[in-house]
């Protein structure tokens, strides 16, 4: 096996978005576009009655602790700040990663946005010679199931009441990944599908 390089904060430039590694000066926007729709939290772990802003300092601990990274999602066509994703659960030496914690306003759902994101994301951590990247999405969350299904990645199986959630449940969330190997077949889809937007 080939040694994955750590992932580290770096810009990630798309066609549609580009992907900030979060920093301060993300912060006033990033609580803007999150307080846009109560809708976005309802799969992602946050207490209701401090919404993100409650979560936010613990997202930069974390960033700081270098135990994530989290990326702020500009659309490219306006310059917005429509929401964040990030790498979760990065182990070079086991070559795997998760892409989570990710939302976004409702005005960039169900378009270019998250195919991309992924595409941009999935890119560099296979070309850091990471062998797996993983998602979790609640059992609940339909359209999320069904957008990692379409991007490509494989569904795992389920985990029963693994996570506590602010909103005061246990979720069981659906793992799915996409291997190094499936990689140039899930990537040319994505360039495919991208170029039709």
């Amino acid at each position: 096996m080939i040694a994955a390089t750590p992932l580290s904060p770096r810009t990630l430039a798309g066609k549609f978005v580009t992907l900030e590694p979060l920093e301060e000066r993300h912060h006033a926007d990033l609580l803007k576009a999150a307080a846009s729709d109560p809708q976005i939290w309802r799969y992602i772990s946050i207490d209701p009655k401090e919404g993100f802003a409650g979560r936010l300092p613990w997202m930069i601990e974390q960033n700081a602790k270098g135990l994530m990274i989290t990326h702020v999602v500009r659309r490219n066509a306006d310059g917005q700040v429509v929401g964040s994703t990030s790498y979760l659960a990065m182990s070079p030496y086991d070559a795997k990663t998760e892409v989570g914690f990710t939302w976004y306003v409702p005005g960039a759902q169900g378009g270019a946005v998250n195919p991309e994101c992924k595409y941009l994301l999935m890119k560099n951590a296979f070309e850091a010679n990471f062998h797996r990247v993983e998602f979790k999405t609640d059992v609940n969350n339909a359209k999320s199931r069904a957008a990692l299904t379409k991007l490509g990645a494989k569904e795992e199986g389920i985990l029963r009441e693994h996570m506590w959630m602010g909103q005061g449940y246990f979720r069981t969330s659906v793992y799915f990944s996409v291997l190094a190997s499936e990689w140039p077949e899930v990537k040319a889809a994505l360039e495919h599908r991208l170029s039709a937007f």
